[in-house]
């Protein structure tokens, strides 16, 4: 359980950075800014600035940005179970459904956490 005194605002902040120091780690840079939500039971999180400028690049033709998905996303699927660490370890709530999508037109991530509590009214309480 996270620490009975931390807000859900400094959770929130605490997953961003997690976030982006995995997305460092894990994919050699990090994106612009982040911003999570924590909404019941899902930890929803927006990853700006995800994209190379090369990759911006190749996404101007359909078949460059559907493989800068395709492969963006595996990437980031393949890293799963560290993602599923990072936010066990700050939430202490295990993660039960992982979705990710990119946007090639915006270079905007976003990930959503399905965890198995809820963890808002935690909290909140």
């Amino acid at each position: 359980m996270p620490d009975k005194s931390i807000t859900k605002g400094a959770l929130e902040a605490e997953i961003s950075r997690a976030l982006t120091q995995w997305e460092k780690n894990f994919l050699g840079r990090g994106p612009l800014s982040v911003k999570t939500d924590i909404i019941r039971n899902m930890i929803i999180v927006i990853l700006r600035g995800t994209l190379t400028p090369a990759e911006y690049a190749l996404a101007n033709e359909k078949e460059g940005a559907m493989f800068i998905k395709g492969s963006r996303n595996a990437l980031v699927e393949s890293g799963r179970e560290g993602l599923g660490e990072i936010i066990k370890d700050l939430t202490d709530d295990e993660v039960v459904s992982f979705f990710t999508d990119l946007s090639t037109k915006t270079g905007e991530r976003i990930m959503v956490f399905k965890v198995s509590s809820d963890l808002e009214k935690r909290l909140m309480s």
